[in-house]
């Protein structure tokens, strides 16, 4: 039986809903509905070699899973040979490597600069990441738009879901189910030019699986209060 939501509560039902319904400020994102452009289950050398550029860091699959390791403070990237462009979210089952635990990193609607092999703009997602343990979003390049919480409960030993997205321009992070966050961006990125997904791994040691990318099915709508008195 289901436990009654009292209204306090009331951040508890713009979750995730029983028919797959994100709720957003002034947005409905519908994840059940959204279409998968990418699936991945359990990677091997090949399926890995065919979607990702080695851009920093180093990278390996090893039992479908694909690890990043890189001890320097810096990027860690692989970058995708494809483009997903428009409204997507990218979704990943994740676990750190031991001892390393902290900073499991994925991008969205981005760019990779190769004369400088750096990442140029972009959407990124950090999980116990930004120094003090947070799960975030920051906008690439410079980094101006940032957005973290130590609300989640991170398990460096536990594997973790962790999902970024962006319907029309207002960007959410889930883990395990669980929004942390969203935020609007004033300047939105151009999602018809910029298409790139990637992983990174910052002074950190990580690694990956069930890789999903979704074109997400989302609308605005008009936000109203229920009369309470």
């Amino acid at each position: 039986m289901n436990k009654p939501i009292k209204k306090y509560e009331r951040g508890f039902e713009k979750g995730i809903s029983t028919k797959g319904i994100l709720r957003l400020a002034n947005h409905d994102v519908d994840l059940a509905n959204s279409e998968i452009i990418l699936s991945v289950d359990d990677f091997d050398e090949a399926k890995f070699n065919e979607l990702f550029w080695v851009k920093t860091g180093e990278w390996s699959v090893c039992d479908g899973w694909v690890e990043g390791v890189n001890p320097k403070m810096c990027l860690g990237m692989i970058v995708s040979k494809d483009d997903y462009f428009g409204d997507i979210m990218l979704e990943i089952t994740c676990k750190m490597i031991s001892p390393s635990t902290h900073d499991i990193n994925i991008m969205i609607n981005g760019e990779w600069h190769d004369d400088t092999n750096s990442r140029g703009l972009a959407y990124v997602s950090g999980m116990e990441a930004f120094w003090h343990g947070n799960i975030g979003f920051e906008k690439s390049p410079e980094y101006k738009l940032t957005v973290a919480t130590g609300l989640f409960d991170f398990d460096p030993e536990a594997e973790h879901k962790f999902c970024l997205g962006n319907a029309g321009g207002h960007l959410f992070v889930l883990a395990d189910g669980k929004k942390c966050l969203e935020i609007t961006d004033p300047d939105p990125i151009d999602t018809c030019k910029y298409g790139k997904i990637g992983l990174e791994a910052f002074a950190s040691k990580w690694k990956f699986k069930n890789l999903r990318v979704y074109r997400l099915k989302h609308e605005k709508i008009k936000e109203y209060y229920n009369p309470e008195f």
